[in-house]
């Protein structure tokens, strides 16, 4: 059913290690990564102001030096944020999407005290022409508070597959509302088909030679679907497995590379024993999905299945965030011993 069925030991401080017999081992190499913490582009708004007023900015690309540049010269009459004093203290900052995490953000600086702010400053990305052009250029602009209650007024999406290289002239565009998927969260990274099990142990039965002296979670990763596309040459994509807390080399697991492929099958079986059945409601499986290069891996959405309490043993922990999807998908497993529980599920930032 899978092109490789890879088992661990589950290994928690409060419990000792159980080796796996018969186990297949993976390819336990490390692997380079960037991190996988995504902030949203919105991260931070508490404002509530109504977008208005223009922005004044050009675009071009420097061939020699490979860099996109974005030169932000003034915005004009924009809106008030502090009414009682008639004040904004506006900033400027951009992403590249769909990956915000890839190329970070840029920011310009801050002026105080004023609506018609003139900045005349230029943001700068290290990036290949190609990947830039399936690239969007998200700018916005922001009153910045010193206390980090900073609020969002207006910002501008451009497509730069369809933008004119030609035009490197200034010119002014009106700032716009929140697109409605960034207000609610959208954040489309394609979706993960998936079974798990649960085996509680001694469940099979005495006669069974299979029958696992420690529980086993089984999880089978079967494909992937609209991975987000990072190069014109597609993405080289594989899937990483962790059992939180435990992120030692043997709680790491992960499939092969599917080459150029937004729709990747993966077929991919894991076994995770060690388990006791008291243990599903602290632990958490995380699986991710990466980009490769040779370089680097970068970070392209994941899941975690768990009951997201935001502890484990006691401890208040972050990743323990599952969504109610995420979340119904562990509760079924947990009721439905010994079957495999199917599921289809959105990849997100974590």
């Amino acid at each position: 059913e899978s092109d490789t069925a890879s088992e661990i030991s589950f290994q928690f401080n409060k419990h000792k290690k159980t080796p796996s017999t018969g186990s297949h081992s993976s390819d336990m190499a490390s692997v380079s990564s960037v991190s996988g913490s995504v902030l949203s582009v919105y991260s931070g708004d508490f404002g509530s102001v109504d977008a208005q007023g223009t922005v004044e900015f050009a675009l071009d690309y420097d061939e020699k030096n490979r860099e996109f540049q974005v030169h932000v010269s003034q915005c004009k009459d924009l809106a008030v944020v502090d009414e009682k004093k008639g004040r904004s203290d506006p900033y400027v900052k951009t992403y590249l999407l769909p990956d915000k995490a890839r190329m970070g953000k840029r920011k310009t600086s801050v002026k105080k005290r004023t609506v018609n702010p003139i900045y005349n400053e230029v943001l700068r990305y290290k990036i290949e022409k190609m990947v830039l052009l399936i690239q969007k250029l998200n700018l916005s602009v922001w009153h910045n508070d010193p206390l980090g209650r900073n609020s969002f007024l207006g910002e501008i999406e451009v497509d730069l597959a369809s933008w004119d290289w030609s035009n490197r002239r200034l010119n002014w565009y009106p700032l716009k509302p929140r697109s409605l998927s960034a207000v609610n969260g959208v954040d489309h990274r394609g979706v993960m088909n998936l079974s798990i099990k649960y085996v509680p142990p001694g469940s099979l039965g005495k006669m069974c030679p299979k029958n696992p002296p420690s529980g086993e979670v089984h999880i089978w990763v079967k494909d992937v679907k609209d991975l987000l596309q990072l190069r014109p040459s597609g993405v080289d994509s594989f899937v990483k497995c962790y059992v939180l807390p435990d992120t030692s080399k043997k709680s790491y697991q992960k499939t092969r590379v599917i080459k150029r492929d937004p729709n990747p099958v993966f077929n991919h079986t894991i076994v995770y024993d060690g388990f006791h059945t008291e243990d599903l409601k602290d632990a958490c499986v995380e699986l991710t999905v990466w980009d490769h290069e040779k370089l680097t891996n970068h970070f392209l959405g994941g899941i975690r299945l768990g009951l997201g309490t935001g502890l484990s043993y006691g401890i208040s922990v972050d990743w323990m965030d599952s969504t109610q999807e995420e979340v119904a998908f562990w509760q079924e497993m947990m009721s439905a011993a010994n079957e495999w529980i199917e599921g289809l599920l959105p990849l997100r930032s974590l």
